[in-house]
């Protein structure tokens, strides 16, 4: 067990074997710690016995995920899912992006409940909990533990002119989506509200605290804040000033990738978690949704590579040593095992390929079925995704265009369909192309998740761009199946790569290889596509 500490009144306290100080960062400099109690462990509720199962959750941008994961059989014995949406848009503030974290709490619920009915499995079944969620959240606490504001998202670019305040004096061009830039905005616009923040958490790290009480970050996680110094896997405070004197200490202490945190307490297991969970089960340390569709991927060894097609499009692979990109394309990320997760990350991915969907009143199906009418590079028909603004490439102000439109064209839906999953792509291809540039080696095959993963378009297109074989692993919601593989990990007391490399996850049998013509019509319509993205948005 981790030793960490967790939230009570604000009054002076004891810290966990820290004597009330901790020292942390590259300046050496100390710092007093959070008015913290020690976390007296909650009484062993679990039946060892019956307690046959982990819980992993995944919280994400348009909903949660839940996964039942046998400890015995090391498969899935159930799923469930909960949609939900982001608080309305205020009128002339085009990138705001944010959510109520209740939401969170609720969709956690109802996906639990549906993931234990699928599974047939009591409460009592679960001995271990882990979380993935949305990486770079900006979930602001107060003294006693309140929220102070809605959670800023991941893909709210509000804080654009910040990010490049800070890019200048980090040293690399960090993105509106990095945290450090949303505290920043914060300070800026809501005075108020930055002066009764005491805490700076992440949403994983907030639902952990919702769970145990425990305040604690791990380093995947926190390395999408923007002020961690990568080498020495610890924040440093010179950055942590430039954001604002009292940055650093509003942040908790980073903790170890194994082991757990605590325990579910008896009134998060009674109160908002309704039963579903068991007091006394086990919370591992839990991590980023990337870092989770890592492990539950089966991506812990050098030179494997994973495309994640979500509300945000990722690609990323494992690496035993730090990489730093100062354009920020590619993110500095640590991963959940101890390594480091090298990540591009694009803002426009699955909405971008439900826009034509829309337009043309077509589910996803038939407009599959149309698109296949229509030959690989779209007869030079490209979409430029940007619907929401661009962190990769760092393009915060950029619209979606189409371009290389024909007479009728746009009365052809399948044009406009197999344009945005070319577009999707292309973006995507980008940070391979990228990461090759930065010394990491060029993958001989690729594995793709999240919701786009199961349109065997998008699979092919993929296959075709980058030039290798696409293979699909047999659970989609890698993030949950990490989070869950994670918590049994912990259960064991090894390291979650340990662990995934024991019992690696199930990859399907269907493999979509390269065609000749299409990579070579691919090929050129990427880089049109680049040029096209340069000329109109690149300032």
């Amino acid at each position: 067990m981790v030793a960490v500490s967790s939230l009570a009144s604000p009054v002076s306290g004891a810290r966990v074997g820290n004597a009330g100080v901790a020292t942390s960062g590259t300046s050496g400099t100390r710092r007093r710690a959070h008015p913290l109690r020690r976390r007296r462990r909650a009484a062993v509720v679990v039946d060892a016995a019956a307690a046959t199962h982990a819980l992993g959750v995944d919280v994400g941008t348009q909903g949660t995920k839940a996964i039942i994961y046998d400890l015995s059989s090391k498969t899935v014995a159930g799923k469930g899912s909960c949609a939900y949406g982001l608080l309305p848009q205020p009128h002339g503030r085009p990138h705001f992006a944010e959510q109520d974290p209740d939401d969170w709490l609720e969709g956690i619920r109802v996906a639990v409940k549906q993931a234990l009915d699928d599974a047939r499995c009591d409460p009592s079944a679960i001995a271990s909990v882990g979380v993935s969620a949305q990486q770079h959240g900006m979930v602001a606490l107060d003294a006693n533990g309140d929220l102070v504001r809605p959670a800023k998202l991941w893909c709210d670019v509000e804080s654009s002119s910040e990010a490049k305040e800070l890019a200048g004096r980090f040293g690399w061009d960090i993105q509106a989506g990095f945290t450090s830039s949303k505290v920043l905005w914060m300070i800026r616009h809501e005075p108020n509200n930055w002066s009764r923040t005491q805490h700076v958490l992440l949403p994983h790290d907030w639902i952990n605290y919702k769970l145990t009480g425990v305040l604690a970050m791990e380093r995947g996680d926190a390395s999408g804040i923007g002020v961690m110094d990568v080498n020495t896997r610890e924040f440093d405070d010179n950055l942590c000033q430039f954001v604002d004197p009292r940055f650093r200490s509003t942040l908790p202490d980073l903790v170890p990738p194994e082991g757990t945190i605590g325990v579910v307490t008896a009134e998060a297991s009674r109160g908002w978690l309704a039963g579903l969970v068991p007091p006394g089960a086990e919370v591992s340390v839990g991590s980023g949704d990337n870092m989770m569709s890592a492990l539950g991927a089966g991506c812990v060894s050098d030179g494997e590579l994973v495309v994640s097609l979500g509300t945000s499009g990722t690609v990323f692979g494992y690496s035993s040593t730090a990489v730093m990109d100062k354009t920020g394309a590619v993110a500095p990320f640590c991963d959940a095992t101890g390594g480091y997760l090298p990540l591009l990350c694009t803002m426009n991915c699955t909405k971008v390929v439900e826009e034509p969907c829309r337009w043309y009143g077509r589910d996803h199906d038939e407009m599959v079925k149309l698109a296949e009418s229509v030959p690989p590079g779209c007869d030079g028909v490209r979409f430029l995704p940007y619907l929401t603004g661009e962190r990769s490439p760092n393009w915060p102000d950029a619209t979606g265009a189409l371009v290389g439109l024909r007479p009728g064209m746009l009365a052809n839906p399948a044009f406009a369909y197999r344009a945005a999953v070319e577009g999707v792509t292309y973006s995507l291809l980008a940070g391979v192309k990228r990461m090759s540039e930065l010394g990491l080696p060029s993958p001989d095959a690729v594995k793709v998740v999240g919701g786009g993963s199961k349109s065997p378009l998008w699979r092919q297109t993929i296959a075709d761009a980058f030039g290798v074989p696409v293979r699909r692993p047999v659970e989609g919601e890698s993030a949950a199946l990490g989070a869950a593989m994670q918590a049994a990990a912990a259960l064991e007391n090894v390291n979650a790569g340990t662990y995934v490399k024991a019992h690696p996850p199930g990859v399907l049998d269907e493999v979509e290889t390269p065609d000749a013509d299409a990579v070579d019509a691919l090929r050129e319509g990427y880089a049109l596509f680049v040029e096209e993205g340069r000329a109109l948005f690149e300032k």
